[in-house]
């Protein structure tokens, strides 16, 4: 049966993210019960036309799929397993915050209480649910990810990854190492620019073309990376030995502390040690597997 705009979905978790996907179901016209372990948090979502279960019980009940949006693996079990028969025979997708590993064991755990289980990594902050930009990557039932993509490419554009649970997880976890180290390098130019009196939101009008243009270069380094072919660098490692060495002297010598840049120096310099100095940077994956 297609789905409509009347399919009813409950969600279970009132955080900021669970707010914003509550919200966006309601506007897009489905009936919604929300439900949070502490109280009040859903009072403008009723407001706006959800449904306040007292207790997860009620809330499961209400039929639909169940949206989980908690704080982690723990407080998912925390609050799933005690509705664990209740849960029998209906679809749980789980969008919240879980490593690989965990969501492989949320989807056993579901599927020897007869759940059909689906997992999702937000590609996301809160505002950006229902608006175009934001993604949401799924992996685990496919059937539950048919069944419902209607209702998940109203909440973010969706894409389906296959029937390992944690697969999703796996690219969200990635895509956020990669947003974390983006983020810290910003910290840390930032810091120093402030030593000579500019401003963070001056440097951050440099650093975001410079970081785009940067962006450009990952496509060739995934390449590189794939052939395992070292030999051919656009800048050798000892090339990078010599800049991060320089880059650290101006940390220090503008007063900021190199906790940021120092892991890869330090990995760098094990490279070159080794002997790999000739070749590419992107030999550095090698010594993170």
């Amino acid at each position: 049966m297609a789905e409509t705009t009347n399919t009813p979905v409950t969600v279970l978790g009132l955080g900021a993210m669970g707010q914003a996907l509550a919200a966006t179901l309601l506007k897009g016209g489905h009936p919604t019960t929300v439900w949070n372990r502490t109280p009040g948090k859903d009072a403008d979502l009723v407001v706006a036309g959800a449904v306040g279960a007292l207790s997860v019980v009620d809330a499961v009940q209400a039929g639909g799929p169940i949206i989980v949006v908690l704080f982690d693996h723990t407080s998912v079990h925390a609050i799933l397993d005690p509705v664990a028969g209740e849960l029998s025979g209906r679809q749980v997708i789980n969008l919240t915050s879980t490593a690989p590993d965990e969501a492989r064991e949320l989807a056993t755990w579901a599927a020897r209480h007869g759940i059909d289980y689906l997992d999702g990594g937000i590609m996301a902050v809160p505002s950006m649910i229902g608006q175009p930009g934001a993604s949401i990557l799924y992996s685990g039932s496919g059937a539950v990810f048919e069944a419902h993509r209607a209702t998940l490419e109203l909440l973010a554009a969706a894409e389906y990854f296959g029937d390992d649970a944690g697969l999703a997880a796996t690219y969200d976890f990635a895509l956020l190492a990669n947003m974390y180290a983006m983020f810290s390098g910003f910290m840390h130019g930032a810091a120093m620019m402030r030593s000579v009196g500019v401003s963070a939101g001056a440097f951050a009008e440099r650093a975001t073309p410079w970081v785009t243009a940067m962006a450009q270069m990952l496509p060739a380094y995934g390449q590189i990376i794939d052939s395992g072919d070292y030999s051919q660098p656009i800048q050798s490692l000892a090339f990078h030995k010599a800049a991060l060495d320089a880059i650290n002297r101006a940390t220090r010598d503008a007063g900021v502390t190199v906790d940021f840049v120092a892991p890869i120096k330090n990995l760098i310099d094990r490279q070159v040690a080794d002997g790999h100095g000739a070749q590419e940077f992107a030999r550095t994956v090698e010594e993170l597997v």
